[in-house]
């Protein structure tokens, strides 16, 4: 198979998507629920009812086994799910985010023959909602959460840089380090003793997200909560996959800018017209790269191509955010114009996840 013909079958199957009963009710949810309170919910704060509604919809399990309730969904399928729900609000789809793939790596426990702890068991049916903590490590030796080992488990301690859900999420992921011997420990803790935050951040973009610094104060953490306990070289090496590739949200901002963009005046559907092809072909691009690395197990695999992909996403994206700002000025830009919240989130989607390799691409994109 020539690679245009991956490239093609990845976007394209992704699409396909749409056929799924499931993606067609989140459609409908998001359409009528998600997209007209983005403003609202950017100002506000997720609330509670948007994931009770997720986890109707069987979002907070989505990926788990059936004999869980889950519904074992496909990466084509997941992906759609993720454009859908980032494209008609950005701060909703930031909180669900940091638990939808949780349930794989759960999963993960039975293949090694563990035992899956009643918590985990809880996750995988949907019934609680995760925080993560996990993007600390990158930062390490400099900024890190402790772990140390006691008997029957480990402890944890540190301040997690950046938590999002937080008063929704009843569990964090974290991923702490045991500096020693360089061992990543992550775990799932459950939000109680030990565990507090000073208050919900400030942010620039994605400002309803309910983002905390979250510490950790000599937390018990049972060895039956361990997810991994692996090297940090092993870790940084998964770690390319999640911060190098353009992944569903950067497509679904883009979808929603793109659909204002055509419901707006000839000369902003000219933009449109001319971009629309550009956003599709780095989709294509994006998704068969990620997943012919996975399928060469992960790491660094055409990373340097990966690298641009998601560059040109980030450029894609602040050039149709800044025609839709055009659009929509005159003397000046409310905040409750979505022109504005898209300009903001897209913002946020370039320093998401960024590694010096992503920083390095970006700035090498920008000097052409």
């Amino acid at each position: 198979m020539t690679a245009a013909k991956t490239e093609l079958g990845a976007g394209a199957a992704v699409t396909a998507a749409d056929a799924h009963p499931v993606v067609a009710r989140v459609r409908e949810y998001a359409e009528r629920v998600l997209r007209p309170a983005a403003l609202r919910t950017d100002r506000d704060g997720v609330p509670r009812a948007h994931i009770d509604d997720l986890a109707g919809l069987g979002l907070l399990n989505h990926l788990a086994p059936p004999e869980y309730g889950g519904l074992a969904l496909d990466r084509s399928t997941d992906r759609r799910l993720h454009e859908i729900v980032a494209g008609a609000c950005f701060d909703t789809w930031l909180v669900w985010a940091q638990h939808a793939p949780l349930a794989g790596r759960i999963t993960e426990l039975r293949k090694q023959g563990r035992p899956i702890p009643e918590l985990a068991e809880r996750i995988l049916r949907g019934e609680l909602l995760l925080g993560a903590g996990v993007s600390d490590v990158r930062r390490f030796p400099d900024h890190y959460i402790a772990a140390r080992r006691t008997e029957g488990g480990w402890v944890f301690d540190g301040t997690i840089s950046w938590v999002s859900g937080w008063g929704l999420n009843a569990v964090l992921t974290v991923a702490a380090v045991q500096a020693a011997t360089e061992t990543v420990v992550t775990a799932l803790v459950p939000i109680g003793a030990g565990v507090s935050s000073a208050g919900l951040l400030e942010l620039g973009a994605v400002a309803g997200s309910r983002t905390a610094r979250v510490r950790l104060e000599s937390v018990f953490v049972p060895d039956a909560h361990v997810l991994t306990a692996q090297t940090l070289e092993q870790t940084r090496y998964d770690d390319i996959g999640t911060a190098s590739d353009a992944r569903g949200h950067h497509f679904g901002l883009a979808e929603a800018v793109l659909r204002e963009l055509e419901a707006a005046d000839p000369d902003a559907r000219a933009v449109a017209v001319s971009w629309r092809p550009r956003v599709a072909r780095i989709r294509d691009t994006a998704y068969a790269l990620a997943d012919e690395a996975l399928a060469h197990g992960g790491g660094p695999h055409r990373l340097d191509e990966r690298l641009a992909t998601k560059a040109a996403s980030g450029e894609a994206l602040g050039t149709l955010t800044r025609a839709l700002l055009i659009v929509r000025s005159g003397r000046g830009l409310g905040s409750d114009d979505t022109a504005q919240l898209h300009a903001r989130s897209a913002l946020f989607v370039l320093v998401q996840g960024q590694t010096g390799d992503v920083r390095r691409a970006q700035l090498a994109r920008l000097a052409r």
